[in-house]
């Protein structure tokens, strides 16, 4: 018996653009095949969003923009240019 499980691939990027760089990223397995963990590559799985949409990762989920607060312009803080990917695997 056969069974859909679900990868998710998380892509921070550089601006709010699918087809700018990834700068950051997190992958997680449903199927139970592999187990990534944060910091396991020094390199990205794909250059930007749209390259991992053109190898069949479906984009569910992307970060609304929110402007910066007056005086807060320059400030750092969280990555905000988060997209949701999943793919759905049958095991």
């Amino acid at each position: 018996m056969t069974t859909t499980r679900q990868q998710v691939l998380v892509l921070y990027l550089d601006t709010s653009a699918l087809d700018s760089k990834v700068v950051g990223w997190a992958r997680y397995d449903g199927t139970g095949t592999t187990r990534p963990t944060t910091g396991d590559s020094d390199e990205p799985p794909y250059e930007t969003g749209t390259d991992a949409l053109e190898d069949g990762w479906r984009l569910f989920q992307a970060s609304p923009l929110v402007p910066p607060y007056p005086g807060a312009e320059h400030a750092t803080s969280f990555l905000k240019h988060e997209f949701f990917f999943e793919k759905l695997v049958r095991r």
